[in-house]
This record gives structure tokens, sequence and C-alpha cells, in this order.
């Protein structure tokens, strides 16, 4: 600046500017998002007889079992973001009659067209009526039923659907490639998935496949976001493994991804949330005037 000629050491020029709003997961269920939820239930024999009360799938008179209070827990918050609370529900891992094929994504009501159940109490029923009809057996597959739902969330990407997929298994996953390869297809789709593990088998599968510290991949292909959220159960109950120390706990926890993972696509795909619908007008108040005292018009509370 000593210098008399002196002018400027560069100019820096704006070309342009934006100012972007951050959407969040209630703009987008204001605006009409629904969330589709799916549950698929593992019928392996590893879980044990069930008719013996040691088995994951003892049906006491007393109390639900660790598969039943999982599907309470996340599935009674997450119902109300469905308006029509039908939900599909499938198994996995179980010989089905008559002829005893193995299958892993087969229809808890029996209903190969239509799959859904109504409620989480529909769902319960038709868990309870599968215990009762299907022999327990494996291997341990999740690749079928995450591409079940991800064919069905690639049929609307416009931001009015988001499918979640709650996945309840007691262990070791047998199909890791293909379930890898499945999630990694899925994460460019609207959907998320949640895996809780019962039991007390060694989950570390299912801590890789939630991606948290290494994101997934699959034949040198990095899933485009994490989809993925696991909770071990045994971590939210007491010692018999019978009571849920917090039903609340459980379920923050297992969806406290959901959120963050529903913005995140919405994000990618550039899509914003739509206007909250406008609320209908209301009536005008009746007018008192021509009521008779003593009537319930005329009386103050």
């Amino acid at each position: 600046m000593k210098k008399k000629k002196y002018v400027n050491s560069g100019t820096v020029t704006l070309l342009s500017f934006a100012v972007e709003s951050e959407s969040t997961f209630l703009d987008y269920i204001k605006g009409g998002t629904q969330i589709n939820f799916t549950v698929a239930i593992d019928f392996t024999a590893s879980n044990g007889n069930p008719s013996q009360s040691t088995s994951l799938h003892y049906m006491s008179p007393y109390q639900l079992n660790a598969y039943a209070l999982a599907l309470t827990a996340v599935g009674e918050i997450i119902q109300h973001y469905d308006s029509d609370k039908m939900f599909p529900a499938l198994g996995f891992g179980a010989k089905l009659p008559p002829d005893g094929r193995v299958s892993h994504e087969f229809p808890l009501n029996g209903n190969q067209e239509n799959p859904s159940c109504c409620g989480i109490d529909g769902i319960l029923e038709a868990y309870h009526s599968s215990l009762r009809t299907v022999q327990l057996y494996g291997p341990t597959n999740f690749a079928p039923v995450v591409t079940h739902v991800a064919r069905n969330a690639a049929t609307v990407q416009d931001g009015s659907q988001y499918s979640v997929l709650l996945i309840i298994t007691d262990g070791v996953i047998s199909d890791m490639a293909q379930t890898k390869e499945a999630i990694v297809n899925a994460a460019k789709l609207p959907m998320s998935i949640i895996i809780v593990g019962v039991g007390q088998a060694e989950f570390d599968a299912m801590v890789e496949l939630d991606g948290d510290d290494v994101r997934i991949s699959s034949r040198g292909k990095l899933a485009e976001r994490d989809i993925v959220q696991f909770v071990p159960f045994r971590d939210y109950v007491d010692r018999t493994g019978n009571h849920v120390l917090s039903m609340a706990r459980l379920a923050r926890d297992v969806l406290a991804e959901i959120p963050d993972q529903l913005v995140s696509y919405m994000k990618a795909q550039g899509i914003r949330p739509r206007p909250p619908p406008a609320a209908p007008p209301q009536s005008p108040p009746q007018s008192p005037t021509h009521s008779p005292p003593g009537s319930p018009l005329h009386t103050h509370i």
C-alpha cells in the first residue's frame, strides 16, 4: 500500500449465490411420505423347538417371546407412519407344507398373492399360526427377503413412499456375499433395513452389515449410503431374557437411524418435501341466540 499506483492484490468475483433450506424427516412425513413396513422372521432350526421353553420361538401363555417383543417394540412406533396399517410379514429358513420344500421368503399368513397382515396384532397372529404349521430348518439366508422389499421399493421412487424392512434373527448368516450384494443394490432405493439379533449367538456378521465403521461393499462396488441398523436384543432385556428393561429405549435405538437414512435418500435424488395438505375449513360456530336458557349452549363452563 506504500506504492502510489497500488490498486489491489487481486479480486474475488462471486458468480452465483443460493440459499438452501435443510429438510427434515418430519418435513417429508408432513408432506405425505408413507413408511411401508415389512417384517421378516427367522424360522431356522437353531432357534430351538418351539414347543420347548428353551426355544426363542417358545409360545408361553404368560409372556411374549423375544421375536414377539422385538416386533412389538418396533412395530408399535413405526405403524403410525403408515396410513393403511397393512404390513407384509415374511418368514425364512423353514420347510413348508405339504411337500416340505425349504423357503427363504414365505408369507406368514399363507397368502402368496398378498402377504400383508392387518396391524401388529395381525402379524403376531400370522407368526404364531406359522409356528404351528411349518418346520424350522435352515440355512439363514437374508438375500431373498432383502430383494423382495427392494423390488417393491423400486416401483415408487418419487419420495411418496419409503420402505423399512425389519429382520429378526437368531444368529450367523449363511449367504453373506449374496446379502451384501442385495444391500448394495438396495442402497440406491428408498429403503432401510433394521436387523434385531435375538439370543446369545455371535453377531459379528450383523455388525459388518451395519456399516457404521466400514461402508459395506460387494464386488468392489461401495453402497451409496448406509441403510442398515443392527441392534442386539440381549442388551435390552434382564438376565432371564424374558423381560425388556425398556421397550422405549429398544424402539428408540432400533429406529434411531431411519430419519437420517430417509433424508439422505431424498437429498441424493433431489426430492424436496411436498407442502403439507391444507387443513379442511372449519364451519363457523352456531349462534346461541335462539336457544332457551338452560340449554347446553347457554351453559357456561
